[in-house]
């Protein structure tokens, strides 16, 4: 018999709680039961959301304290860091499982996570049992995991095409790890701020968090758990771009000597769904990712030069959030970890 997954998400009225919901909707084992939003308590989910008429019929935003979430075998968090550190705990001692998707249990060190997010964290017991969500990386830990850390977007972007080279310790020790990455607006959230406006965001493009983002130690823990020596030389840049969606890191690092990162990493990722090595010399696009749960990989050398660069391209809404909460849900649950995500990217 099919087992059936009874969902909830707290939070479901921004892009990635939308996602989710998007996603959901074609998943053949998914129940969405609850969806939960203080502010549109009441409203049903086809009003709210006109991509769903029709989909979700019967599905009303709910308060926190009316959804039946202990009832859910599992529920997303769709929300701004500080609420699922407070609100999951009632639920995984229900022995519900959860997936977060916010900050909140993706750093192992807690003085780390508080200097970076500036409040104290609420469920510390919590932090040391989350598995870090990154799927390729650990599909055995998340398969036997409660609360699974989804990653966030840069670091996804990131760090897929930097497992293989430091789990094989290929990468250049003291050496420079340059990571210049790229986002749409829609990585700000769905929030209202003049930054994200239409006519500050569009026919724009400039650097932000230069002198500290929040991603950098999360990125900076994957390297030290895989490669010591290597993250001290980490420079991580990001930038907003007039796209909606679409997320593009130029990566440029050293190796060792006779270490081709391309073949490295075509074989690593050879029986990885979501995972596509391009062939040597491409330059992957962000809209050949837009609206499915694909990391497009490439490797280029540069010119006359020690310098390899890896170019890695996904849509932040999916891969980078939604679509890889939902890889882990499959994985959690010992399902097909294709269920719900076989989407062909969008084009144009």
């Amino acid at each position: 018999m099919t087992q059936t997954i009874k969902a909830g998400i707290v939070g479901a009225t921004g892009y990635t709680g939308v996602e989710l919901l998007r996603l959901l909707a074609q998943h053949p084992q998914v129940q969405v039961a609850a969806v939960t939003s203080r502010g549109e308590a009441g409203v049903a989910l086809a009003d709210y959301f006109p991509s769903l008429r029709g989909i979700y019929p019967n599905l009303y935003f709910q308060t926190p304290d009316q959804a039946d979430l202990a009832a859910c075998d599992v529920v997303f968090f769709a929300t701004p860091n500080g609420v699922a550190m407070q609100e999951a705990p009632p639920l995984l001692a229900a022995g519900v499982k959860v997936v977060d998707l916010s900050a909140d249990y993706r750093i192992q060190d807690i003085a780390t996570w508080q200097q970076w997010y500036g409040m104290s964290h609420a469920s510390p017991e919590w932090v040391a049992r989350a598995v870090y969500g990154l799927s390729e990386l650990n599909r055995s830990a998340i398969a036997q995991a409660q609360l699974v850390a989804n990653p966030g977007c840069y670091p996804t972007c990131v760090s897929l095409p930097l497992v293989p080279l430091l789990q094989q310790g290929c990468l250049k020790s003291g050496a420079p790890l340059i990571a210049d990455c790229k986002s749409g607006v829609s990585g700000a959230g769905r929030k209202a701020s003049v930054g994200s406006l239409f006519a500050e965001a569009g026919d724009n493009f400039k650097a932000y968090g230069v002198g500290g983002h929040r991603h950098l130690p999360e990125i900076r823990q994957t390297i030290n758990t895989l490669q010591s020596g290597v993250a001290d030389g980490l420079v991580f840049v990001p930038h907003l771009t007039p796209l909606i969606r679409g997320m593009h890191a130029t990566i440029y690092l050293h190796t060792e000597a006779g270490v081709n990162p391309h073949a490295l990493l075509a074989e690593h990722y050879q029986n990885s769904p979501f995972v596509d090595i391009l062939p040597a010399g491409s330059t992957p696009e962000t809209r050949s990712v837009r609206g499915a749960n694909i990391c497009r990989i490439s490797v280029q050398q540069a010119p006359q030069s020690e310098v390899w660069i890896i170019l890695s391209v996904i849509d932040n809404l999916v891969k980078g959030a939604a679509g890889q909460a939902v890889q882990n849900m499959n994985i959690m649950f010992g399902i097909d970890e294709n269920a719900g995500l076989n989407i062909t990217p969008l084009l144009p």
